[in-house]
């Protein structure tokens, strides 16, 4: 899902240079066959060892990375519409397909996302986990990080939908958003009552604490590509007699949501930061991801705010972020792939599934 979000990340440089576009692709081909490798890898574990699938799901702690199954397809799917339905003409016949197969792709992965957060979570409540306050982590949220990530899918692709079709994605991207930023907000409290009674995580984990940081970055930006999405001219409510709802408004009102939103991922990015230098962690665990697909979230926004407002700081400081995100991709790929071969992750007694 990383790999995706940088592939996302760098299809929308505001200062792009030539073969930015085919280093974007490059990733986003690489997401591809990453999924499917891994993908198939778990495969093979799953039916070789069949009682192993449905233990991990239901562990305290290694089930609650079932949602990022979930937002590497939504990566999928937002990398598609920017390298490959965008890559054909206007009003060609591919590029109509390819357009409503990509609708139909956001439809399914939002039954199905609604369908995570709902058992996901009912089985946590019912199962027989216990979840102490004291010890929360935002790795919590990600059971409802898929469903939230349905609006993010929806702000890149609904201005290239039939306006038929672009209103009911816009209204679902905005619901899912709602839901998912909304239970993330409730749980920011358990997050922050945490840090001030027990103080910060062990040192080992405190990479997790990016993922804070993902749900306003992602609603920030999100709404502002949904509000985009909306023609300018529209009325929103032709019945009525209120014009207030017409797209330029409803731009500026997103663009007045998405600003404190962006700031307050800000925060928590800086929080995130000065626990992780004040006590590194020493060995590799799947939180060190948390150092960049939340990120790509908080990067984005920056851009998107810095051309609402048409402020060229934002657009290079977007630069600079980007380029400090590849090179921590890099860093946390080659501490992953080094994990496994001195068996730090992926061993019996050093995996998710081991209690510190």
């Amino acid at each position: 899902m990383s790999t995706g979000g940088l592939a996302t990340l760098l299809s929308i440089q505001p200062h792009p240079f030539r073969g930015l576009q085919t280093i974007g692709t490059v990733f986003y081909i690489l997401n591809l066959v990453l999924f499917v490798a891994l993908c198939t890898i778990l495969s093979i574990r799953f039916t070789k060892y069949p009682s192993t699938f449905l233990a991990s799901l239901k562990h305290e702690r290694e089930g609650l990375f079932f949602g990022p199954f979930w937002l590497s397809i939504a990566t999928i799917v937002t990398g598609t519409q920017r390298f490959v339905v965008l890559a054909f003409e206007e009003e060609t016949a591919t590029r109509e397909w390819l357009t409503t197969s990509i609708a139909v792709a956001f439809w399914c992965y939002t039954v199905c996302t609604f369908l995570v957060a709902v058992g996901q979570y009912s089985y946590l409540f019912v199962g027989g986990l216990k979840y102490r306050v004291d010890k929360f982590m935002p790795s919590w949220l990600l059971p409802i990080f898929p469903i939230m990530l349905s609006g993010t899918i929806a702000a890149v692709i609904a201005s290239d939908q039939p306006l038929p079709s672009r209103y009911p994605i816009l209204f679902a991207g905005l619901a899912c958003k709602g839901l998912g930023f909304s239970v993330c907000f409730i749980f920011y409290a358990h997050y922050l009552g945490r840090l001030m009674s027990t103080g910060l995580p062990n040192r080992e984990h405190r990479t997790a604490m990016f993922i804070a940081a993902g749900p306003p970055s992602f609603l920030a930006l999100a709404i502002l590509g949904m509000a985009n999405a909306i023609p300018l001219e529209a009325d929103l409510f032709p019945y009525s007699e209120v014009t207030f709802y017409s797209g330029s408004v409803i731009r500026t009102i997103a663009l007045m949501l998405a600003i404190p939103l962006w700031m307050l991922a800000l925060w928590f990015f800086s929080i995130a930061v000065v626990a992780v230098a004040l006590s590194p962690p020493k060995l590799f665990h799947l939180g060190w991801w948390g150092m960049v697909f939340p990120n790509t979230g908080l990067c984005i926004a920056t851009i998107k705010i810095g051309e609402a407002l048409n402020v060229e700081g934002f657009l290079y400081a977007g630069n600079v972020m980007t380029v400090l995100l590849v090179v921590m991709w890099g860093f946390t790929l080659v501490m992953n792939v080094r994990a496994v071969v001195v068996r730090d992750i992926m061993y019996p007694g050093m995996d998710e599934d081991v209690a510190d």
